[in-house]
């Protein structure tokens, strides 16, 4: 298949015809263990065909032409939705990328993209990195946002043996999701993904009133919303903003300075887990940086949901909030 491309292009350059700049072709590794040729070339053609019709789009500013395209439902909407809130493409001609097999499907991880926003400066950054995810049959099932890279390989090999590998890798999975949410403005998927009786915390920093010597400082002021309320203020945000741009990092290896695990498991309820993050939220009209603590319940394994969601600012009177005053999963684990 290789050969005949390189003879392809070279005979296309010989005879002087042009060769669609835009075109993504896809080229898959996996284990030596993984012996399907037949249906790694299923899902370099099919991610290839999406990955082309995203560059098209983009060079032609138009929306999505999904129709025919090798996703399911849910895979187009994320797709469709991701688009409407802001452009990308592939700057790769070829993607040369891992394929992991899984019990149900198939992933790929680190699929580069450029952000392309219209007249402003989107985030801290254009580059991004795509996850997608297939079907036993190969049909793409899912097209997120990445996580931090560094946060992504933290996860995935943990450092806390408690937490099981493929365990980990799902609640990987859903901390994409969720955060993709954002980035999409999705308030189906994230009034899905709070429990009801979730409790959200915000931290705000208040200026304090002046002491005998005549000087002052700050404090964090917390905020207390059920799931109603905090859905409500994120509607007027998505509505305020015309592009939103989430990202979430690794609170170092073990915590800002020493601390716990990225995600740690309930000594009381084995299907609960804390997740520690830092994250960076740029709008268009308003920017942020803090931690963000989540309290994931996996007790059904196709529809975790978010029991706690935390927000703590990460500087405070010129400096970085105390390691012991960011929320972890011992504050809540009852």
């Amino acid at each position: 298949m290789k050969k005949f491309l390189i003879l392809f292009y070279l005979l296309c350059l010989y005879c002087g015809i042009q060769i669609d700049a835009q075109t993504v072709t896809v080229t898959l590794t996996t284990d030596s263990s993984f012996d399907n040729p037949a249906m790694i070339e299923k899902l370099e053609n099919n991610l290839g065909r999406v990955l082309t019709e995203i560059n098209r789009a983009q060079k032609e500013n138009r929306p999505l032409n999904l129709v025919g395209m090798p996703l399911n439902e849910f895979a187009a909407n994320s797709l469709s939705m991701l688009w409407a809130n802001i452009h990308f493409y592939c700057d790769d001609e070829e993607v040369v990328e891992r394929c992991w097999p899984l019990t149900n499907g198939y992933l790929l991880r680190r699929i580069p993209l450029i952000i392309t926003p219209e007249g402003e400066e989107f985030g801290s950054g254009t580059y991004q990195e795509a996850i997608v995810e297939f079907t036993p049959s190969g049909t793409i099932s899912d097209f997120r946002f990445a996580l931090d890279a560094q946060l992504g390989e933290s996860m995935e090999k943990g450092g806390n043996g408690v937490v099981e590998t493929e365990r980990r890798m799902k609640i990987l999975s859903y901390c994409e999701r969720f955060r993709t949410a954002y980035n999409t403005k999705d308030l189906n998927f994230l009034n899905q993904i709070f429990s009801d009786d979730a409790l959200i915390i915000t931290g705000t920093v208040v200026k304090t009133k002046p002491n005998e010597m005549g000087i002052g400082g700050e404090k964090v002021l917390y905020k207390k919303q059920n799931k109603q309320q905090y859905l409500a203020n994120l509607k007027r945000a998505f509505l305020r903003n015309k592009w939103i741009d989430v990202k979430f990092f690794q609170i170092g290896e073990k915590g800002e300075t020493g601390g716990p695990d990225a995600i740690t498991r309930s000594t009381e309820n084995p299907n609960m887990y804390g997740v520690r993050l830092r994250q960076e939220w740029r709008s268009s009209n308003y920017s942020d940086e803090g931690y963000v603590f989540l309290l994931w319940d996996f007790t059904d394994e196709d529809a975790p949901v978010i029991h706690v969601r935390t927000w703590q600012p990460e500087w405070v009177g010129g400096q970085k909030l105390p390691e012991n005053d960011i929320f972890s999963l011992s504050d809540f684990d009852l």
